[in-house]
């Protein structure tokens, strides 16, 4: 098996084509990892999630990780690993672009509420709603992949 480092360029394509991530945050040294969809867009991974353990544990700790998995025939296999700071979306001035756009970008994909939330029917319009946007804003990417 030939294990070898991607390239940025190789990383971002990858996160591109991609929509399932795992998503790990912290809080007062316990570690919490859950799938997530996202889109890559502007060096931010942009998502959606309903209020809950995430984001309690984001909110107390933005440092995030998030990994990006491909596998395929004869153990073939792609990994990216983004590091990067959480950034809550809130609708109010100075974020409502931010979140319109965040909206806009993953509204584009079938399913792209899911997994563990309430599809929501409309753009919420104020902070009572349980509906909460982010993006991991990329800091730091890596990845590797392996062929037989």
């Amino acid at each position: 098996m030939l294990i070898r480092t991607m390239t940025t360029l190789e990383c971002t394509k990858l996160l591109d084509s991609n929509r399932l991530c795992r998503i790990a945050c912290a809080k007062d040294n316990q570690p919490y990892v859950v799938p997530a969809y996202f889109v890559h867009a502007e060096n931010h991974l942009f998502m959606f999630s309903m209020l809950g353990k995430k984001i309690e544990f984001m909110r107390a700790n933005p440092r995030v990780s998030v990994v990006v998995e491909e596998h395929s025939e004869h153990r073939q296999w792609k990994s990216v690993v983004v590091d990067g700071r959480y950034e809550e979306l809130p609708d109010e001035i100075g974020h409502k672009r931010d979140r319109d756009h965040a909206w806009s970008i993953l509204s584009k994909y079938n399913d792209w509420w899911e997994p563990g939330a309430l599809k929501p029917l409309l753009p919420p319009v104020s902070n009572e709603m349980s509906h909460v946007f982010f993006r991991v804003s990329i800091d730091q990417i890596s990845g590797r992949d392996a062929k037989e």
